[in-house]
C-alpha cells in the first residue's frame, strides 16, 4: 500500500480514536449518574415502606376486606400477565438487550402465549424478543436524561391503570439489567404486581420508629392506594435507572475494547508507514548514489 494511502488511513483511525474516547466519557459520567439516582430513591422508599408500616399497623385494620388492596392471588388460568422489558434504544452496547431479553425468554416459557401482554422498552430490545418468536404488544422509548425517567414512569402507570381495567391484568413483572461493581451488569426480575404479602406481613410486624401510636388523616384505604402507588412509582423508577446505569456500563466496555482494537490497528499502521518511508528514503539514497558513481566514471 502506498505511503500515501497509509498517511489517510492513520487520520482516519485516530479520528475514531477521539470519537470512542469521547462517548467512553460519557459514559462513564452517565453511570455515576444513574447510579446516584438510584441512591436517591433509597431514603424515598424507606419513607413510603414507614408510611405502609403505619396504615397497617393502625387499629382494626383489615386488608383482605379492603377493597384498595391490590389482588395477591395468584394468577388464573384466563388472566393477563404483562412482562415489562428493559432494553436500548441506542446500539454500541455489547450484549445489553440480549442478556435482559433472554432472561425475559426463559422466565416466560410456562406461560400462555395468548395471556401473556411484553412491553418493550426501547427499539434495540424488541429485536432478540422478536428472535424469540415473542410478540411485541406495547413500545416505549428510553429517557436520554434522568429528567426524562420520571414523565417515562407516568406513561407506564397509565398504561398499567389501563391494561389491569382493560385485559384483566393481576400480575406484573419487570426485566431489567442491574449494574454491579465497575462495568459488570447482570439481568434481573422483579415481580411489580401482586405486592409480596411476605413484605406487607413484615410491614405489619416491624416494630416501630418511636413508642408512640401511628396516626394519619383521612380515609386508610384511600391512604393505602396513595401508598402503594408511590411505591409503584419508586419501584419502576429504579428500573430505569438501573436500566440506564448498566447500558452506559455495557457502552463503556464496548469503547475500551474498541480502544483497545484501534490502538493495536495504529501501531499497526503506523509500523507498515515507518517500513513504506524508510523504503522510499533508502531507494532514493541508492539511486543518489548510483548517479553519482555514474557521473564520476
Amino acid at each position: 500500500m502506498p505511503a500515501e494511502q497509509l498517511q489517510a488511513q492513520i487520520e482516519n483511525v485516530r479520528d475514531l480514536r477521539s470519537v470512542v474516547k469521547t462517548m467512553k466519557a460519557l459514559a462513564a459520567v452517565s453511570i455515576r449518574q444513574y447510579q446516584t439516582a438510584v441512591e436517591s430513591l433509597l431514603d424515598y422508599h424507606r419513607t413510603v415502606e414507614t408510611g405502609l408500616q403505619f396504615v397497617l399497623q393502625a387499629p382494626n385494620w383489615d386488608s383482605d376486606r379492603d377493597p384498595n388492596l391490590i389482588d395477591k392471588a395468584s394468577t388464573a388460568s384466563g388472566d393477563t400477565l404483562v412482562a415489562i422489558v428493559f432494553g436500548s434504544d441506542r446500539g454500541l452496547c455489547g450484549q445489553f438487550n440480549e442478556k435482559v431479553a433472554r432472561l425475559a425468554d426463559e422466565k416466560l416459557t410456562d406461560f400462555p402465549e395468548e395471556n401473556l401482554f411484553i412491553a418493550a422498552v426501547g427499539d434495540r430490545v424488541s429485536l432478540p424478543l422478536q428472535a424469540q418468536k415473542r410478540q411485541i404488544s406495547a413500545r416505549f422509548s428510553v429517557p436520554n436524561s434522568i429528567a426524562g425517567i420520571t414523565d417515562r414512569v407516568r406513561e407506564l402507570l397509565v398504561s398499567l391503570q389501563n391494561w389491569r381495567s382493560e385485559k384483566n391484568v393481576r400480575r406484573v413483572l419487570l426485566f431489567y439489567n442491574r449494574s454491579r461493581s465497575g462495568s459488570a451488569y447482570e439481568p434481573q426480575q422483579f415481580s411489580l404486581l401482586p405486592l409480596n404479602e411476605n413484605w406487607l406481613r413484615e410491614l405489619q410486624e416491624r416494630d416501630r420508629p418511636s413508642s408512640g401510636l401511628p396516626s394519619f388523616y383521612g380515609d386508610r384505604a384511600a391512604m393505602f392506594s396513595a401508598l402503594i402507588r408511590e411505591h409503584l412509582f419508586v419501584s419502576l423508577y429504579r428500573a430505569f435507572a438501573e436500566s440506564l446505569a448498566s447500558e452506559n456500563a455495557s457502552r463503556l466496555s464496548s469503547m475500551q475494547a474498541a480502544e483497545k482494537n484501534i490502538r493495536e490497528r495504529l501501531d499497526d499502521l503506523t509500523s507498515q508507514y515507518r517500513r513504506q518511508r524508510q523504503s522510499a528514503i533508502t531507494s532514493e539514497l541508492l539511486d543518489i548514489a548510483s548517479g553519482f558513481e555514474a557521473l564520476t566514471d
